[in-house]
């Protein structure tokens, strides 16, 4: 079971964590809302984004069979993986027919839901991550802490460290130094692994055309460098048609990174053809649901499905901003993984999860595609009290109490007259009654006024 709770006053605790998530995420933001800024129609973009994943979800079936058709039509093969369990299999067993010892890997968050690094490793197959955060944190020996940041809780210091301990780089914090030598570190994997592993953005079904985007140009030589190309993706990630992604794309990436554009947008059909000069030899998308149809059908939570995986929602979150990704313990993090998480394992699992927020609606106010995540938040709060019998009955208590005091006035302001002087006393002497102080454990009450509210505005 995860307890996010139990991880959070570490975090709190951990001054340079604290500097590095103050100093990524605000120069974020301010990216972000530029690049938003840029554009008169935002809204209608939103919403005209918000409809295409509404479309293509009430019609699942349709779109993904017409996209497995494409890419068959293509030269590729389709793998439909009900689980992690079962898609990692196929990749494990197809690595292991081709004689593949090393696999060269752009990020993918369906990977890394998955474990895929893991069932790879206990196979004896080396994965090489070549994204750079996603190297760093290979490196590091954790998982992401961010959706599109995956080394954003490490400062430009705990790079230079790692890559000095790791790779035996002299010790410098010059940034280009650094990445000269990761490139220099990743260029022979290219060319040396059997197998390259990519994620998916967007798959569009009427053309089978996978779209990947990216940054640093690592996805492009993982994809087209080895003899063998995996694509995983989630059963969410199919589009209609080709004229979405004009919308789509310019939604994601202003929200993800604050650019108007992506250094590198691939669009990938299938293996190489006779005559072109790059490219694998074999092609393979592995579909992944691992928990997807259960949402899909549940119309209180089929919205998670909307997401485009841009990270918006824990740039803006406050809870995120001061806890950061590890906290959580799961592969998504902040609102999206609040909502997410329970749902791909169980509420059993993850109980915390949905409870992880303040639920102020900054996350849905920066959502591309506008979930309702706060809704959802308090549909799976019900539904995690409803599992719970734990302290039911004395909250039930608490909230029955609570609601006589507010619909009987006099009572009220009888109950606040007799405990002023009782708790102006416990806060002079920082002291909080339970259950109050678990709630000041980083949080502070405000001071006991001289004189109540309700006697400045006397009733006639």
């Amino acid at each position: 079971m995860i307890e996010i709770r139990r991880n959070t006053a570490r975090a709190l605790a951990d001054d340079q964590l604290q500097r590095n998530l103050a100093h990524a995420l605000g120069h974020t933001l301010q990216a972000r809302d530029r690049a938003v800024g840029e554009v008169e129609d935002w809204e209608q973009l939103r919403r005209y984004a918000r409809q295409v994943k509404a479309h293509t979800l009430a019609r699942l079936d349709r779109y993904l069979g017409q996209l497995e058709g494409r890419v068959k039509e293509q030269g590729g093969e389709v793998i439909w993986a009900r689980d992690a369990q079962e898609a990692c299999r196929f990749i494990v067993e197809l690595a292991g027919r081709k004689g593949v010892r090393e696999v060269v890997k752009s990020k993918t968050m369906a990977g890394e839901e998955i474990h895929l690094n893991q069932a790879l490793e206990q196979a004896g197959i080396v994965p090489v991550e070549s994204d750079l955060g996603e190297y760093l944190v290979q490196l590091e020996g954790v998982p992401p802490s961010h959706i599109i940041a995956p080394a954003l809780h490490l400062s430009r210091g705990d790079a230079a460290r790692l890559m000095h301990e790791k790779v035996g780089m002299e010790l410098t914090e010059d940034v280009q130094r650094i990445t000269a030598e990761a490139r220099r570190q990743l260029r022979r994997r290219f060319l040396e692994a059997g197998m390259g592993i990519s994620g998916v953005n967007f798959a569009v079904a009427e053309s089978g055309t996978l779209v990947v985007v990216e940054n640093e140009g690592n996805a492009r030589l993982s994809v087209s460098a080895p003899p063998i190309h995996v694509a995983v993706m989630g059963l969410e990630k199919v589009v209609p048609r080709v004229e979405d992604l004009a919308v789509l794309l310019k939604v994601l990436i202003r929200s993800a990174t604050g650019q108007s554009v992506s250094s590198y947008i691939n669009f990938l059909n299938g293996p190489r053809r006779e005559g072109e000069i790059d490219g694998p030899d074999e092609f393979y998308l592995v579909l992944i649901d691992n928990g997807r149809s259960r949402i899909l059908a549940d119309e209180h939570l089929r919205e998670t499905l909307y997401c485009l995986r841009c990270g918006a929602c824990q740039n803006v979150c406050p809870v995120y901003q001061r806890i950061g990704g590890h906290a959580y313990e799961s592969t998504y993090q902040g609102p999206i993984g609040a909502i997410l998480t329970p749902q791909l394992l169980s509420l059993q699992e993850a109980p915390e999860h949905p409870f992880a927020s303040s639920l102020c609606g900054a996350c849905q106010e920066v959502c591309p595609v506008g979930i309702e995540i706060p809704r959802i938040l308090l549909e799976l709060r019900g539904r995690a009290k409803k599992r719970s019998n734990a302290g039911s009955k004395l909250e039930a208590f608490a909230w029955r109490l609570w609601s006589l005091l507010m619909t009987h006035p006099r009572l009220y302001s009888a109950t606040s007259a007799f405990l002023r002087h009782p708790l102006r006393v416990l806060l002079h002497l920082g002291l909080t009654p339970p259950p109050l102080n678990r709630w000041t454990v980083s949080r502070h009450l405000p001071a006991v006024p001289a004189a109540p509210f309700r006697s400045r505005f006397p009733a006639d």
